[in-house]
């Protein structure tokens, strides 16, 4: 598809054939109907866009020391600590909002409020139009992740609110599915009986309770990602830092299906052989991407962490009240 790169996978369950999907409040599993051709066939939402991007970005994340993994150590990010003790807190790489995220919005960077370093960079002003081009260099300065996965800077304090759209979109549908319903029971082993003199109740976790879970079985199972390549041509980047985000985004995809879809506890998928197609494989991909990071070392005026302060709240600038 011109100005796209698409990827799709087969997926089946690591064990057995039931797995457990996403749940929304107030309408649990997405079920919905697909066109096929003779009608329609039962299909469903197994994990969602907003969803696959935090396990796509979490492949260039390492949690056991909270911070990006090596291969892409000096690209720009924020660190968030806590403002007494300086203990890690979040990131501009695992907030759901990013950059925009309310961590980030509301600490300081050398005493002056994030709103307003944001606001500087990407020179927002009153009266005056939002320039896209001068955005996306300003954002690719403080996390490029953010041009992948998407920002938007909803807050009054930033004129015009500029919205970065994902260009990298991925999902997990399942199609020709049917429930398959279970349960269990949570045992009591000590009080075999509650009543109204009794302390504590199921509510706090005494008493045999008895559950019922609903789960899937597919006919087929099938991953699809998509890469705006038309998007990151919108930019107006340097070459090799447009380069850089589409290695990036095609290392994450690889990296995701080379290690599992471990979506949830009841939610293993693996990809059934061949299922990769054309897809670089990571080593290619991690190479390209660690060429690319330094390549745009003078396009970033600070590598690695920028780390902020966040005071338990709205950021107030030091030593007033």
């Amino acid at each position: 598809m011109p100005g796209r790169t698409v990827i799709q996978c087969d997926l089946e369950p690591v064990a057995g054939s039931r797995f457990q999907p996403t749940g929304f409040p107030d309408l649990g599993a997405a079920v919905f109907d697909r066109p096929n051709g003779n009608g329609v066939q039962r299909s469903l939402l197994v994990e969602s866009a907003q969803s696959m991007a935090h396990h796509l970005a979490g492949t260039l994340w390492d949690s056991g020391a909270d911070e990006p993994i090596e291969l892409i150590a000096d690209l720009p990010w924020i660190k968030v600590v806590a403002a007494d003790d300086q203990r890690y807190l979040t990131s501009s790489r695992t907030e759901s909002h990013r950059l925009a995220s309310a961590f980030v919005k509301d600490s300081l960077l050398d005493a002056e409020s994030m709103v307003d370093v944001i606001k500087k960079r990407l020179r927002l002003r009153d009266d005056t139009p939002l320039a896209p081009r001068e955005i996306a260099r300003a954002i690719f300065s403080l996390d490029p992740l953010c041009l992948l996965h998407g920002v938007f800077f909803a807050d009054p304090r930033w004129p015009g609110q500029p919205r970065i759209a994902r260009a990298i979109t991925g999902m997990v549908e399942a199609y020709d599915v049917s429930e398959a319903v279970s349960g269990g029971v949570k045992r009591d082993l000590v009080r075999h009986a509650l009543n109204r003199e009794t302390e504590g109740g199921t509510q706090e976790g005494y008493g045999t309770v008895p559950f019922q879970r609903v789960e899937f079985t597919a006919g087929d199972i099938t991953a699809s990602f998509v890469i705006d390549l038309d998007q990151l041509d919108s930019y107006g980047l340097d070459a090799a830092a447009r380069d850089l985000l589409e290695a990036l985004a095609l290392y994450e995809i690889r990296s995701l299906l080379d290690h599992g879809l471990r979506l949830r506890t009841a939610c293993d998928l693996a990809v059934l052989d061949g299922g990769r197609g054309e897809h670089p494989e990571a080593k290619v991909l991690a190479e390209r991407v660690r060429s690319g990071v330094e390549a745009v070392r003078e396009l970033v005026d600070q590598p690695g962490a920028r780390t902020v302060e966040w005071g338990g709240g709205k950021a107030r600038t030091k030593g007033k009240r």
